[in-house]
């Protein structure tokens, strides 16, 4: 699938302190980026974590799922582009990870992610506020 046009894009460098012992990023930090990428998606609807609590809710992550294509390796570019797939009842985010050394693509991804009250209890449904600037 590729991301509509009011997908979010962040261009990143893979560090050192990334991979493992052959130069390759070790799984588990996909999940890094895909947040980078999310928070420059929260950030892009004026919905920082300190936008979220000042509207008197929270979000946290339920399911996250990433699909590996092709691998990063130290020193490659890559970008990582995030937008919303659904806003419904809960936020499924969709990710995309692109190697820009190799032209390829290297990764894809969603997340799920569910509102809390000001005091961490689950609500049913996005709230309209949260709703309403992530569907601008």
């Amino acid at each position: 699938m590729k991301p509509p046009a009011h997908a979010v894009s962040i261009d990143l460098e893979v560090p050192f302190h990334d991979v493992d012992g052959l130069r390759i990023v070790w799984h588990g930090n996909y999940l890094k980026y895909l947040e980078i990428g999310r928070t420059a998606l929260m950030r892009e609807c004026g919905l920082d974590w300190a936008e979220i609590a000042g509207l008197g809710f929270g979000l946290l992550v339920g399911e996250v799922r990433v699909r590996y294509t092709f691998p990063l390796r130290y020193g490659d570019k890559f970008r990582v582009t995030t937008w919303c797939a659904d806003l419904h009842h809960r936020i499924h985010l969709a990710f995309e990870i692109q190697n820009l050394t190799h032209s390829r693509r290297s990764a894809r991804g969603h997340a799920t992610l569910v509102s809390t009250d000001g005091q961490g209890n689950l609500l049913f449904e996005t709230p309209d506020a949260i709703r309403d600037r992530l569907s601008k």
